[in-house]
């Protein structure tokens, strides 16, 4: 029996789903670190010497930390079906068969590094490296979910190329900011075990450096939200830029309060799962800047992002402003 081709929305779909797994690694991740179980399977690739598996005797942590290697099998099943359907489907994307095959190469990726955590003992600027995987893989996820609902060929860009150059400059910040994250957890008590050495970084001083970046992420974030309503933007970037306003807002708000309040292990888990959501969220932002080039005509101000793409001078039409010798 012949197995029907998969449709734009499967594909969509297992998207979301590998989107979905992947936040839900660094949720699980986080919890191993903050119980104290990075080392609760003491080697790598076995969690024992002689057992793939964590014995009874390792005690509720080998489970927290098993239990997250089994995750990353889950997420291996998604991400494989999701490759799996791109590459079958019919008329050929290449954008989704580089994308998915990204998402697919990232997995041994992630299961390697966290092997290297465990084999060096959980050296704080490895145990960084491989959180920031995760995230990584999360924006992978959400560029392949957005190309779903997009058809294959070029894209241009659909805001001023200024806006477009702070998108991109949002999202560099919002992965400086998670990566300074790993910097103050890797000064701080939640290192992953309670004998793991720390980096050596004053607490303090690092999460000074991380608030600051923060802030400047929210600024920001909250110019692109007045850019893109002044240029007259496509809804989806407007509606994606309010998203990160709002997310980043919640995000420092659990920041500041779990810094004066000791650093409970809880609050700093719903603050390590935001981290991975903030650059979901700000990915979207960057990928609602362009869309395809055979629709560029029908959105405002995109053809002339597309000619000053190209090195044309062309003024852009800010909403309710006439450019010279013109009309509003």
């Amino acid at each position: 029996m012949q197995v029907p081709r998969p449709t734009l929305g499967r594909i969509r779909g297992l998207a979301v789903a590998s989107l979905v797994a992947n936040l839900a690694i660094v949720v699980t991740g986080g919890a191993v670190r903050l119980t104290g179980s990075g080392l609760g399977c003491p080697t790598w690739p076995r969690c024992t010497d002689t057992s793939f598996t964590a014995h009874p005797e390792l005690g509720w942590h080998g489970a927290i930390e098993f239990g997250n290697r089994l995750l990353t099998f889950v997420l291996a099943i998604v991400v494989g079906l999701t490759w799996l359907a791109a590459m079958r489907y019919l008329p050929r994307r290449r954008d989704l068969r580089w994308l998915s095959g990204i998402l697919l190469l990232g997995i041994p990726a992630q299961a390697v590094v966290g092997g290297i955590t465990v084999l060096t003992h959980l050296n704080p600027w490895v145990v960084g490296a491989h959180f920031m995987v995760s995230p990584a893989l999360v924006a992978v996820a959400v560029v392949l979910a957005r190309r779903t609902r997009e058809p294959g060929g070029p894209m241009v860009a659909t805001v001023p190329r200024p806006v477009r150059g702070l998108a991109y400059g949002l999202f560099a910040t919002a992965v400086a900011v998670l990566y300074l994250g790993t910097v103050v957890t890797g000064s701080g008590p939640h290192a992953g075990d309670l004998q793991a050495r720390r980096n050596g970084m004053d607490p303090a001083a690092a999460s000074q450096v991380h608030a600051d970046v923060v802030f400047l992420l929210i600024g920001l974030t909250a110019g692109m939200l007045a850019a893109v309503w002044a240029t007259g933007a496509p809804a989806r970037a407007r509606r994606a830029a309010l998203a990160l306003l709002l997310v980043e807002v919640g995000q420092g708000a659990v920041g500041f309060v779990q810094y004066f309040t000791g650093l409970p292990a809880t609050l700093v888990g719903v603050h390590v799962g935001g981290a991975a959501l903030t650059l979901a969220v700000a990915t979207w932002v960057l990928v609602g800047t362009r869309g395809p080039a055979a629709t560029a005509d029908d959105v405002p101000g995109a053809r002339e992002a597309a000619d000053t793409s190209a090195g044309a001078s062309t003024a852009f039409t800010v909403r309710g402003v006439a450019p010279a010798g013109g009309r509003a």
